[in-house]
């Protein structure tokens, strides 16, 4: 069955505007999902919203949106107020600046899309774009409301085809400081940078997806497989045990397991910022 597009619209690049849509390049629906059951009765169980103070059921007119207050009340907003500001679409994908491939930090991506031609007479436009920025090694950064709501997409050529990825606004994203702020400077020896180098550069190689598989994916397959014939669910492997090690001493290990012969040690102990231990 051929995709179908979540968003069609025009990308606008100055004067010139092609017809295009929007197709997303992650999808969950071939995860194994599961429904709840009664399990008594077999039957499916449907969601009812109740009062949390009554305990009644609340019809779908009755439900209304509330942002609670400091003091612990409500302010109701009306789904008409909130459809009052909602953003006009215009179905434009406004391209506001063209800018270099790594001028956006990884941290700002959230979802991608495939962007692709919605009509035939379109098709030359939008390859003659992907192959502008191919050339001049630039991505473009564009503006549509989508989902009701306004959005930056970056648009980047990739392989054959064109990839638009919705970004992250800056309030959505955390500081790194509230993660690292209380994490000291740490000093590291010569004979310890050598043996770290040497280890990641026997492990260099190169991504390929086949190659890594979503384990409980897998292990959900299996038990939904063994219950419909009827045998015994598959037995969960235990895990290996992790030992509390020396930084130093570990390196030297995983160097001498990658055919470096480990490094004499060193007469003077190292200080309390070059050591670090596993907790």
């Amino acid at each position: 069955m051929a995709a179908r597009a979540s968003w069609k619209g025009y990308l606008k690049v100055g004067d010139l505007a092609c017809a295009v849509g929007l197709y997303t390049a992650i999808s969950s629906s071939d995860r194994v999902s599961f429904n709840l059951i009664n399990r008594r009765t077999g039957h499916r169980v449907e969601r009812q919203f109740v009062d949390s103070e009554t305990g009644k059921p609340v019809g779908r007119d009755d439900q209304v949106k509330g942002y609670q207050m400091e003091n612990g009340d409500y302010i109701v907003i009306e789904g008409d107020e909130i459809a009052e500001i909602m953003p006009q679409s215009d179905k434009v994908l406004d391209v506001k600046a063209f800018i270099g491939c790594d001028a956006v930090d990884k941290l700002y991506f959230d979802r991608p899309y495939y962007l692709a031609p919605a009509d035939p007479h379109d098709e030359e436009a939008l390859a003659l774009i992907g192959r502008g920025m191919r050339d001049g090694k630039v991505v473009a950064l564009a503006e549509a409301v989508l989902f009701r709501r306004n959005r930056t997409l970056l648009i980047r050529p990739h392989d054959d085809y064109i990839v638009a990825t919705m970004l992250n606004f800056d309030y959505e994203v955390r500081s790194a400081d509230s993660v690292f702020k209380d994490i000291p400077d740490i000093k590291f020896d010569k004979e310890m940078l050598e043996l770290a180098g040497h280890i990641i550069e026997t492990k260099h190689g190169s991504f390929d997806p086949s190659k890594y598989e979503d384990r409980y994916e897998h292990a959900l397959v299996e038990l939904v497989k063994a219950k419909i014939e009827g045998r015994a669910p598959p037995k969960k492997k235990a895990p290996r045990e992790s030992k509390v090690v020396d930084l130093m001493e570990a390196l030297r290990q995983s160097a001498k397991m990658s055919g470096k012969p480990p490094a004499k040690k060193k007469a003077p102990a190292r200080s309390d910022s070059g050591r670090k231990k596993a907790s």
